[in-house]
């Protein structure tokens, strides 16, 4: 039997698949390549070049592997641009989730993990983050997301479908052998950017907003290593084919940190000064994100491994230092 690793090509996706080839997984990917790239794909997983909306395509990845289940990786994801173009993300996000639900249940696939995010919960009420705290979507992405979430608990209450949903709080790092890592065009997460700044690939590092209402004035995030976030996605696999209810859980590591401390921690990591600007807020953006993970621990046994910063930022470097480029040179279907 197989794992669907939807979005496969992607950031993290491209992780998912390393890792669970890497344990002996049959894995099938699925990614239309519109944000992903090839060659970031394990060459040992079977690959289809295809739109989740599309469902005769869908059809014929079910028909042609016995699937045990579904990791849901693919969707838009920059905060900026649903902020600016809403429908965009309601569309690809929360309407190809209905093509899959559908797809799902007539192929009798029951278990499904979906990557959510911190989102969901706009200017949190309560710090850390606990699963029930309420949602208050501060941007389309993050309220696209909470749909797909509630789409998926309606549609798990009248079929056969079990769903683990994991809220992302910022993921970051590479792989530890430096294989894969964090490409986009045009990159929009911090250490990224900040890792190109020094590599002399960015003219110019900005920092939005430095009245917030945190210990420095910039915002405060929860920040993951891409490797402990995938091992919490096979455990929320495992928990589901071992007859686990549906359920949601948060990932991050329970401590935040501001831009400005990641910058210095940046310049530990390079050896190298990082010159930036200020710059106003940018809309959609709250103060401060930092997960309760507990649930997680309790629930999966979910124990992560790289929860140093300095480890995130040093595995991302190690990435970004082989390929300054990332993916950029690669023909996204070759």
């Amino acid at each position: 039997m197989s794992i669907l690793v939807l979005g496969g090509a992607g950031y993290i996706g491209s992780h998912a698949v390393k890792k669970l080839v890497e344990q002996g997984e049959d894995v099938i990917v699925v990614d239309n390549l519109s944000t992903g790239y090839r060659k970031a794909v394990d060459a040992r997983a079977k690959f289809y070049e295809c739109d989740i909306a599309d469902g005769s395509a869908m059809d014929a990845v079910f028909n042609e592997n016995d699937i045990k289940g579904v990791f849901h990786f693919a969707a838009f994801s920059l905060v900026g641009e649903s902020m600016e173009q809403p429908l965009k993300y309601f569309q690809n996000n929360t309407g190809t989730m209905l093509t899959l639900l559908e797809k799902l249940n007539e192929h009798d696939v029951k278990h499904l993990v979906f990557s959510s995010t911190a989102a969901v919960y706009g200017e949190p009420e309560e710090v850390p983050i606990h699963e029930e705290v309420p949602k208050h979507p501060s941007s389309p992405y993050g309220d696209s997301k909470l749909m797909m979430e509630k789409i998926i608990s309606w549609v798990s209450r009248t079929t056969d479908l079990n769903f683990v949903s994991l809220r992302y709080f910022n993921v970051a790092g590479a792989s530890k052998d430096s294989t894969i890592g964090e490409s986009h065009d045009p990159e929009t997460h911090l250490i990224p950017i900040v890792l190109e700044r020094v590599l002399g690939k960015r003219e110019k590092l900005y920092v939005f907003g430095n009245d917030y209402d945190t210990k420095d004035g910039t915002c405060i995030r929860d920040y993951i290593h891409v490797e402990d976030l995938i091992d919490a996605h096979i455990l929320a696999l495992k928990y589901l084919m071992d007859g686990g209810n549906s359920n949601i859980f948060n990932l991050g590591y329970n401590r935040g940190y501001s831009i400005l401390e990641i910058i210095k921690a940046a310049e530990k990591v390079t050896g190298q000064k990082i010159e930036f600007e200020y710059r106003d807020r940018r809309a959609g953006d709250p103060s401060i994100l930092i997960a309760d993970s507990g649930k997680a621990m309790d629930t999966l046994g979910w124990q992560p491994k790289h929860n140093k910063i300095h480890e995130i930022i040093a595995d991302a470097w190690n990435w970004h230092q082989k390929n300054p480029d990332g993916w950029m040179t690669d023909e996204k279907a070759d």
